[in-house]
């Protein structure tokens, strides 16, 4: 794969959503590129982004999240011997991998080994999730990564929120998971989807599940309130997991439950689709 050069982040990310089957990390600089992987670096930033492709239909999500991340400077450039380190999936609803509303657990689960194996002390799987936990966990498959890899899956209470300063021009004051803030290291790995008030969600809108309160109450002014958590919670590394990508309906998915019937085919062909496009579905 070529080597982008610099281009701007727009640009970035028209690149990444004409892609399926891929993941994409960021963080600080780096010069490493792998074969699977294009390389962006902002020199003045300091900060790099990683983008791995799956080469044919058989390819290995373990496989490719290894290689991105070596393209990265490896696990060990980020999590250092005897860390505790949060990872914050999107786990927050109860669907199942293939509905592509959560973090795709193979993801997840090589993220995990990883850190284990830059000797990590103990790692975390952190979400506040919106649908019942137990559920959750069930359906998106992260209570089993927890089981197979020894992280700690931790169940959101009341008792492990805790009022702090996220000094934020929109978010302040706010409830915030302990676990995450506790952590020495914090790996973000959301899922890239459709979101009904932001269009498209990466990176940012994450956060949005390591805080609790009202958090409805950020959804006033998402693109602020996403902008402060992300410079709150500061993730060593970021994620982006696309091996699937719900284009409509997002964030969590489901059915518009419409049937539409017409003599004719155009009217029905133009009917908006649940993207806001057109269907003849």
């Amino acid at each position: 794969m070529p080597n982008f050069g610099l281009q701007t982040q727009r640009e970035w990310i028209k690149t990444f959503l004409r892609l399926g089957g891929c993941v994409l990390g960021g963080g600080p600089l780096i010069n490493a590129l792998a074969d699977v992987s294009s390389t962006h670096q902002d020199a003045e930033g300091g900060r790099f982004i990683v983008l791995g492709k799956g080469r044919s239909p058989q390819y290995s999500i373990s496989e490719l999240v290894k290689q991105t991340f070596e393209a990265s400077g490896g696990m060990s450039r980020f999590i250092s011997r005897g860390d505790v380190v949060a990872v914050k999936p999107n786990i927050s609803w109860a669907r199942t991998p293939d509905l592509a509303a959560t973090t795709n657990p193979e993801v997840l689960k090589t993220v995990i080994e990883l850190c284990f194996d830059a000797g990590a002390k103990q790692v975390k799987i952190v979400d506040h999730t919106i649908h019942d936990p137990r559920r959750c966990f069930a359906l998106t498959g992260a209570g089993k990564v927890a089981k197979e890899t020894g992280a700690e899956l931790i169940y959101p209470r009341s008792s492990l929120v805790r009022r702090m300063k996220v000094g934020g021009k929109r978010v302040d004051v706010w409830p915030v998971l302990r676990p995450l803030v506790e952590a020495d290291k914090i790996i973000n790995i959301p899922i890239a989807k459709h979101h009904s008030l932001s269009s498209l969600t990466l990176g940012m809108k994450n956060w949005i599940g390591g805080v609790g309160g009202r958090r409805w109450a950020l959804h006033q002014d998402i693109h602020q309130s996403i902008v402060d958590l992300a410079r709150f919670f500061n993730p060593s590394i970021t994620l982006i997991d696309a091996i699937r990508i719900m284009t409509s309906n997002g964030p969590s998915g489901g059915s518009l439950k419409y049937v539409v019937t017409n003599k004719r085919e155009s009217p029905v062909s133009l009917f908006p689709g649940p993207g806001g496009g057109s269907s003849n579905q």
